[in-house]
């Protein structure tokens, strides 16, 4: 028998003054994997985590969180998952162990110094255990939520943008211990704005003005946009950038010393270059299509719930 998904919701939909920051967005995770949840500022990611943990009721749309329904079953959800916040989020004048013990007598715990020794060793802080939260790095900080998110045991982790403002090493320290709790058991749904790190989820959701655009894996993702990608190569790719622009069915965005060119299945960029008043000043060759390149065609293509 097939283990109920820790996360599967429907329709979940949520408005503020109005306006539908989370429309009709469904998600499945399978316990123990990792979830990529991508989309731009402003898309709704941080108040769909919000429902998804009890935190926020939904106006619209049903489903379940570790087996409880997410509309009746809130309080106790919350019991059951880690929520790492944007920002730095414990007391910045009290000391690693004393935040760590702060949020085990917040949660009641019954042994808990033994369960904030074994943070504190689980995460790589024991030596670090009188500093002041204040004085930490980004990347302490973030280990430091991380302990503190864990503290209880959840089953389901949600971790809101925890790489923000860290250092490539933190980050890759980050993942390798997201991977390990993930290889215990643990189902984590992660936001992000890195590539890099949405290529090291299972699974991925991304979500653009509220709307979800796209699901699956990494792979799946990219062949479900059914584009094809160039590199363009030359002097003067501000101009060559001027005239795709003119075009509607390109997708320029610039990597480097290169222009990487994007269409939808019938676009044929060597064929457009062709016919151009300076063909020769270019060149071009067809790359496999990544997930920054879909995701730039993604947003492109939703609808702004501003308007």
């Amino acid at each position: 028998m097939t283990a109920e998904p820790a996360i599967d919701v429907r329709g979940l939909t949520k408005q503020f003054g109005g306006r539908k920051v989370v429309d009709d967005v469904a998600i499945r995770v399978p316990r123990g994997e990792i979830c990529g949840f991508l989309g731009p500022n402003g898309s709704g990611k941080t108040t769909t985590i919000r429902m998804l943990c009890g935190l926020l009721k939904p106006d619209a749309g049903e489903g379940r969180c570790l087996g409880l329904d997410i509309r009746r079953d809130a309080a106790r959800i919350k019991r059951r998952v880690g929520y790492m916040t944007q920002r730095f989020g414990l007391y910045e004048d009290l000391s690693i162990e004393e935040n760590l013990d702060f949020v085990a007598r917040a949660y009641g715990m019954a042994d808990r110094r033994a369960v904030v020794r074994h943070a504190l060793e689980r995460l790589g802080l024991e030596g670090r255990r009188a500093q002041l939260a204040g004085s930490l790095s980004g990347g302490w900080k973030q280990r430091l939520a991380l302990a503190a998110c864990m503290l209880h045991a959840p089953d389901l982790l949600l971790l809101d943008e925890p790489t923000a403002g860290v250092d490539p090493k933190a980050r890759r320290d980050f993942w390798r211990e997201i991977h390990q709790l993930a290889a215990d058991g643990l189902t984590v749904l992660v936001s992000t704005h890195y590539m890099d790190e949405a290529e090291r989820c299972h699974r991925l959701a991304y979500i653009s003005y509220g709307r979800l655009m796209a699901a699956g894996s990494a792979d799946e993702v990219i062949a479900q946009a059914g584009l094809r990608t160039w590199e363009l190569r030359g002097s003067d790719l501000a101009h060559a950038t001027g005239l795709l622009q003119h075009d509607a069915r390109w997708l320029v965005a610039p990597f480097g010393s290169t222009l990487h060119v994007s269409a939808a299945g019938d676009g044929d960029l060597p064929e457009w270059l062709a016919r151009q008043p300076q063909p020769g000043a270019w060149e071009v060759r067809s790359i496999e299509t990544g997930l920054e390149d879909v995701f730039i065609a993604l947003t492109r293509h939703a609808e702004d719930n501003f308007k």
